[in-house]
């Protein structure tokens, strides 16, 4: 499970889409960017192969409902 999970605008001020993120998971604080096409970057403690795919199964899920179904 995700906890206390935060995004922001990649860019201030403009239309350019993209999003920083962060959140924690398994007491590990996790971070990266969001790319317009739903595009992963892990900046800090990236997830194992075996927690990657649910992870970001879970950020889309969070973005699509923050950002797009606004």
């Amino acid at each position: 499970m995700l906890l206390h999970f935060q995004y922001k605008p990649l860019y201030q001020g403009e239309q350019l889409p993209g999003w920083a993120f962060s959140f924690y998971y398994k007491k590990r604080r996790m971070s990266g960017n969001y790319l317009p096409d739903g595009t992963i970057e892990w900046l800090s403690n990236q997830p194992s192969e075996t927690e990657r795919q649910p992870l970001e199964q879970q950020i889309h899920s969070l973005m699509l409902y923050h950002v797009y179904d606004r």
